[in-house]
């Protein structure tokens, strides 16, 4: 029965990201915290002082964390198409790819809807007056 199970079991898919910023940013963390992966993306690696001499277990440490960030990386290669990723200047970890998205695309969609709420108001109120002809409502 746990076999049955386990095979019926689907992988999560990666949310792609269409211009929509704030929901594609939910659904990618939603995705990275399930992998337990949302720490490298919110604070990054950590990076030893310069001439602090490390432990091996130390050392090990951020190897793993440099490691769990080239999965990162890849999910985000994955759900970012690459003329996106092409105005994206500094692809060293995946806290720099998700902060430029962050600055890119979240503005974006507050500017965006911003603007729609201005344009829908002005339709709203948008109306002919009392014996205005077409033509002269157009002029």
């Amino acid at each position: 029965m746990a076999a049955e199970t386990e095979s019926k079991f689907v992988q999560p898919a990666i949310p792609k990201f269409n211009g929509h910023y704030d929901h594609w940013s939910m659904l990618m963390e939603n995705f990275l915290r399930s992998k337990e992966y949302w720490s490298l993306v919110n604070d990054g690696i950590p990076a030893a002082a310069e001439g602090v001499v490390l432990t091996e277990a130390q050392q090990k440490s951020i190897a793993d964390q440099k490691l769990k960030d080239l999965k990162v990386k890849n999910y985000l290669f994955q759900a970012i198409d690459r003329n996106i990723m092409e105005t994206i200047l500094n692809r060293d970890t995946a806290k720099h790819i998700w902060d430029s998205m962050k600055q890119k695309y979240q503005g974006f969609t507050r500017v965006k809807r911003a603007l729609l709420q201005a344009l829908r108001k002005d339709f709203e109120v948008l109306q002919m007056k009392e014996g205005e002809s077409v033509n002269e409502y157009f002029a």
